[in-house]
């Protein structure tokens, strides 16, 4: 007997859209996402995630001023851009996302930024979802600060399936992100801020 696998939509994307609009007026901080098809839910950050989204901010300032790293911005993803995510940081062009409303297209997106948070789906969530999610997008390099294991994680080359090229590293070495980034980036400040 074989087991079939459905993978049509929970919902339309419109109907997430309403739904992650209306959350978001009557729940402080619910932050909603529409990943391959199923609605999901992103916990709160702490005060430690803050900090790690605020010192990414700086070293992206110091090496690439042209650039901007904007935080829990909604983006559009997936194939077709049917699918919905809220990194925890965007790094684009200065001024290069206006005038798109909540959800804004992907194209001047040079890389995508998740901080791991302390809760029950983050696995599954920004280990595997969000990778193949951001693969699918042709975002160049999708940076994983996993506070879970200590380990930073740059992933790059997406082939329109899945990141090619995945580099791991522990807190505390250096790592590079590649090209479009450029930049080296020291990891060891982020011992500070795990658990």
């Amino acid at each position: 007997m074989t087991v079939m696998t459905d993978h049509r939509p929970h919902m339309l994307t419109e109907n997430f859209e309403e739904i992650a609009r209306i959350g978001a007026r009557v729940g402080e901080g619910l932050r909603l996402e529409f990943i391959d098809g199923m609605l999901r839910s992103k916990a709160v950050p702490d005060s430690d995630h803050a900090l790690i989204i605020e010192w990414l901010t700086r070293v992206c300032m110091q090496h690439r001023p042209e650039l901007w790293l904007y935080g829990e911005l909604g983006l559009k993803v997936q194939q077709y851009r049917q699918g919905r995510a809220r990194p925890d940081g965007v790094l684009a062009p200065s001024g290069s996302i206006g005038g798109q409303g909540d959800w804004v297209e992907p194209e001047p997106v040079l890389m995508a930024v998740e901080v791991t948070s302390y809760d029950s789906d983050t696995d599954r969530r920004d280990r595997h979802e969000k990778p193949r999610a951001y693969a699918q997008t042709g975002i160049p390099v999708y940076l994983l600060i996993d506070r879970d294991k200590c380990l930073v994680s740059v992933h790059s080359e997406p082939d329109g399936q899945r990141y090619e090229r995945v580099m791991t590293v522990p807190f505390g070495k250096e790592v590079e992100l590649p090209d479009p980034v450029g930049i080296t980036l020291p990891t060891e400040p982020l011992k500070d801020w795990v658990r």
